[in-house]
């Protein structure tokens, strides 16, 4: 490769070799190419496995799709690596310990795209495969004044610090993988800034294998842009988090690290403000932090009207322009962090107004205290949910328990019938059997009462467990193979309290 050699700074002191603009531009554009034909190849084989299927509340789209994505992109990062290590830009004594925690993690997702392996098991293979990066020597010992001399020495807080910063970022990415295009996009934008970080600091490898991977996002996003052939899966969503993280951790000076996560976290700034939110709604709501939900801001820009291909390039652009301001912090050493900070807590005061998770913050209290009687209101079907489960074993026959089903309903306000002012909504109950219970139009929104009603399928399905049925006076029906699901998101939004 014989392009005029960017500044000395890329050069590699280890081998001599230099990193040229054509050199840069061929792992990047290899990169794609190879992502784009391995993506190809996968949607040709047609597999049938690890497939996404609609539902009608979060997943709007058509038909199955594969969850496969994060096998190419993986395919082409570990073939650009090893092309890079035959051309010298990759010693694997440095790299090593990357390249077996970025397969580990890869591979606890793409495991769980084949078979669920639920939240627990998913976050105790993360701790893992970050313990064992922490154990090869890849961790945050000690944090630099971004302003000026000296650092923060942090003793026994590197480990925890260290796992927080591997796990926190492949989750992020995870939370965020909910639109055609998002994560991938996100993903490239970032590979893209880590891949200056290593330019600044003097480590071309860093520079080349990062574009190799922002190559083969690209690739994938060829297939994955609106309407989207084939999904990341956990897989993808965690390789791609991961390998920000570590190879973030690489790129800074042994132990003083804080000019490249601060670039990072500016970078990330969107997908973590939208894990702030889905954090706070869920924790003032009462539910799970780890349930899912339609109620991120790619789902609040769609239900105040735009299109998925405006969405996402509005969610771009604020990426991009978030991923300049954290280069900024670099460039500056650390001057333009207060602007940036800034212009972070305004977006997120702006966002929170805008996407109407907050109707009013003169009247936040009270929007506060509505939300906790919410709260309130859900715990009680919640509790009666729970009741009932009890009622399955008690019971000695269906029609037992249909009656003692049909007083719990009549005390939440709830029928197995229609009537006046009434509102259908449907359950599925395992895999096989649908229900539909009526609600009354009390002004709380459709997302409200599905959340309340859905802490009845327990008692449900332990239900058709015992005895094969539902109790006769129940609407029930059997699901159809190829019902299609809701085309849009019909209910309004509702405020993050």
């Amino acid at each position: 490769m014989t392009d005029t050699p960017l500044p000395d700074i890329l050069n590699w002191p280890s081998s001599g070799v230099r990193l040229t603009r054509l050199d840069a531009a061929l792992f990047f554009g290899g990169a794609v190419l190879v992502s784009a034909l391995a993506v190809f190849a996968v949607l040709k084989m047609n597999l049938g496995i690890a497939m996404d299927a609609p539902d009608a509340r979060r997943k709007f789209h058509g038909k199955p799709i594969p969850r496969l994505g994060g096998a190419p992109i993986f395919l082409t990062l570990l073939l650009g690596a090893v092309a890079a290590s035959f051309y010298g830009a990759v010693d694997w004594d440095r790299w090593l310990a990357l390249a077996i925690c970025n397969t580990l993690i890869f591979s606890v997702g793409f495991v769980d795209d084949l078979k669920p392996l639920g939240a627990k098991v998913k976050l105790v293979g993360q701790l893992g495969t970050a313990m064992i990066l922490y154990a090869m020597g890849i961790s945050i010992d000690m944090l630099s004044n971004p302003f000026g001399e000296g650092s923060i020495i942090l003793g026994i807080w590197a480990l925890p610090l260290t796992l927080m910063w591997l796990v926190a970022i492949p989750n992020i990415v995870n939370l965020i993988d909910g639109m055609d295009g998002l994560a991938g996009g996100f993903g490239m934008f970032i590979c893209l800034t880590v891949a200056f970080i290593g330019h600044y600091q003097g480590q071309p490898d860093v520079a080349a294998v990062s574009l190799t991977m922002a190559g083969a996002l690209g690739g994938f996003l060829v297939f994955n842009l609106p309407p989207a052939k084939i999904f990341l899966g956990d897989g993808g969503a965690y390789l791609i988090g991961f390998f920000i993280a570590s190879v973030s951790l690489l790129s800074s000076n042994k132990g003083s690290v804080i000019g490249a996560l601060l670039v990072i976290v500016i970078a990330l700034g969107v997908p973590i403000l939208d894990t702030a939110f889905a954090i706070i709604r869920r924790a003032i709501r009462g539910v799970p932090v780890f349930s899912a939900d339609a109620e991120h801001i790619h789902h609040r820009l769609i239900l105040l009207g735009y299109s998925k291909g405006r969405a996402l390039v509005a969610m771009y652009t604020v990426c991009l322009l978030l991923s300049l301001a954290g280069i900024s912090i670099l460039l500056t050493k650390g001057l333009a962090l207060p602007v940036t900070g800034a212009v972070l807590f305004l977006l997120a005061v702006v966002a929170a107004r805008y996407l109407g998770y907050v109707r009013s913050f003169s009247r936040l209290r009270g929007q506060i205290r509505e939300t906790l009687e919410r709260r309130r209101r859900r715990e009680y079907f919640r509790a009666r949910g729970r009741v009932l489960e009890f009622e399955v074993e008690r019971s000695g026959s269906v029609e037992e328990f249909g009656r003692v089903f049909e007083h719990a309903l009549q005390r939440m306000d709830v029928t197995v019938m229609d009537g006046p002012r009434r509102e259908g909504m449907d359950l599925d109950v395992g895999k096989s059997h649908t229900v539909r219970l009526f609600y009354p139009p009390d002004g709380m929104p459709k997302t409200e009462w599905q959340l309340r009603l859905d802490e009845l399928v327990q008692s449900l399905e332990s239900c058709l467990a015992r005895w094969g049925s539902l109790p006769a006076s129940i609407q029930s029906s059997t699901k159809a193979a190829d019902a299609a699901p809701e085309t849009a998101l019909s209910s309004p939004a509702t405020p993050l309290l």
